[in-house]
């Protein structure tokens, strides 16, 4: 037992069912090089009374520390994030008879749900000692990897799409971290980081590159189980998918809380994805076992345009293994949620974070959510570092070069 009380146990490789020492550091699997994921001791958890012991803890992801990979608690790095509030938004025109929520990530430090696993991957590469820390971002994740490896004092470099909002930029360079940029999406920024950073001795903190952020993503999905009944949970989860890491932190988070014989039912899990950049999507609809590259991706949304998820197989398996799908919705319909939530409901959301309102009607008329039913969207980050003046242009420009 650590001081923290965490019951990490080893990594494992569901691909090749090969298990590694967790306390030496790794990124993907050595045999295949595809994601590992962390497994604990859950046996040795007293699941009723662990859940009792929550309303006495602070209200941070942290409170979950017993299923987070973190053993010493002066390793935890930490600026108050997670449980953040779920606001229901009651009933949405165009999808009438529907009960809707939103849980808001837009409130966390750093403006986004990166800060979930950016707080423990960088806590854990503390207490594995690695001494500085890289990351290709479409944005938030860099500024959430900024923000934590300041607090952690570990140097940090992120590569960064050129068409990257400028306050992201801005952010990443305020918080002390090196920004790189990149012409492309993520992908590239992706290949050039690798590029660049081999032989640095630096560590990939890229999306299922490493354990440990999909730990911190799966608070959302604890946290989740927390804030709902157990005999109360949403019907559906609707999440804006870019890499997909959340998803896979959810399941997780889901199937490890049925382990503990806690839950029975699990809510099924929509991905939602821009019309101009949907991989997974697609997979889901042909049953493909993982993701092809999009070829000429676009979109407003930048944490969406993502191209070729890495590890797609573990994603598309999180959403099938909830009996979820996907959906696309159009960039037109992003910036049109982003202005309802906003003036209808108080909700600052990014083009992200807007994407799963905008797919509400499209869900229900393709029968995949149904009147009476509760539903959980997703609002992944704020919408503050956005000018939606600015995304209409870059949507105009975008029309104009269509063919």
């Amino acid at each position: 037992m650590t001081d923290t009380g965490s019951l990490l146990q080893a990594l494992e490789c569901p691909a090749c069912s090969t298990s590694f020492d967790a306390s030496h550091v790794a990124s993907t699997c050595p045999t295949c090089n595809q994601a590992l994921f962390a497994t604990y001791e859950l046996s040795k958890l007293a699941a009723r009374p662990w859940v009792q012991s929550w309303a006495g803890r602070p209200a941070t992801l942290w409170r979950y520390r017993e299923l987070l990979p973190v053993r010493t608690s002066e390793m935890v790095t930490s600026l108050g994030e997670g449980f953040t509030s779920v606001i229901p938004l009651g009933e949405v025109e165009g999808v009438e008879g529907v009960a809707v929520s939103l849980k808001d990530d837009g409130s966390m430090p750093t403006g986004s749900f990166k800060a979930r696993g950016m707080a423990v991957a960088v806590s854990r590469a503390r207490e594995l000692g690695l001494k500085a820390l890289y990351v290709p971002s479409a944005g938030n994740a860099g500024v959430a990897l900024a923000a934590y490896a300041a607090r952690a004092a570990i140097p940090a470099r992120v590569y960064l799409p050129e068409q990257t909002p400028a306050p992201m930029k801005d952010a990443v360079r305020l918080y002390g971290g090196e920004v790189v940029e990149v012409r492309g999406t993520i992908r590239e920024a992706g290949e050039e980081a690798r590029a660049q950073e081999k032989g640095r001795g630096s560590f990939d903190l890229s999306t299922l590159r490493e354990p440990y952020r999909v730990e911190g993503k799966k608070t959302m999905g604890l946290e989740i189980f927390e804030q709902y009944s157990p005999d109360d949970l949403p019907d559906a989860i609707v999440y804006p998918t870019g890499g997909g890491t959340g998803l896979v932190g959810m399941e997780k988070a889901f199937s490890e809380l049925k382990t503990l014989g806690l839950m029975d039912r699990v809510p099924r899990m929509f991905a939602v994805q821009p019309e101009g950049c949907a991989p997974v999507v697609r997979a889901l609809s042909a049953g493909a076992p993982r993701v092809t590259p999009w070829t000429d991706p676009y979109t407003i949304a930048p944490g969406l345009l993502v191209p070729a998820p890495f590890s797609s197989e573990q994603v598309l398996r999180a959403v099938r293994s909830t009996k979820g799908g996907g959906v696309t919705v159009s960039d037109r319909e992003i910036l049109a949620a982003m202005r309802a939530l906003a003036a209808r409901h108080g909700v600052s959301a990014s083009p992200e974070g807007a994407a799963p309102y905008a797919a509400l009607p499209r869900l229900l008329q393709n029968r995949l959510i149904h009147a009476g039913e509760r539903v959980l969207l997703y609002d992944t980050g704020t919408g503050l570092p956005f000018s939606i003046e600015a995304l209409e242009r870059a949507l105009g420009q975008s029309l104009r070069g269509a063919p």
